[in-house]
């Protein structure tokens, strides 16, 4: 699991971004699980998944927030 960059998020669409965030909201759901079940060695990992997915949601704010004002 890598650091996402806002820079190359922001090249990409709102909707491929709600698609990463479901992956990774997944991918969260599945680490935790394997937690519980000593199948997990790399904790780390969720704080870099939590800080993608705020990224990922940041950017969604963005970009909704900037169409709204080229429409108003």
């Amino acid at each position: 699991m890598k650091n996402l960059k806002a820079k190359d998020l922001r090249n990409q669409t709102v909707e491929e971004l709600e698609a990463m965030v479901l992956a990774e909201q997944a991918a969260m759901y599945k680490a935790r699980r394997d937690l519980v079940f000593r199948q997990l060695t790399d904790t780390a990992s969720f704080k870099v998944r939590r800080h993608n997915i705020a990224r990922i949601l940041t950017v969604i704010g963005e970009k909704k927030r900037a169409s709204e004002g080229a429409n108003a």
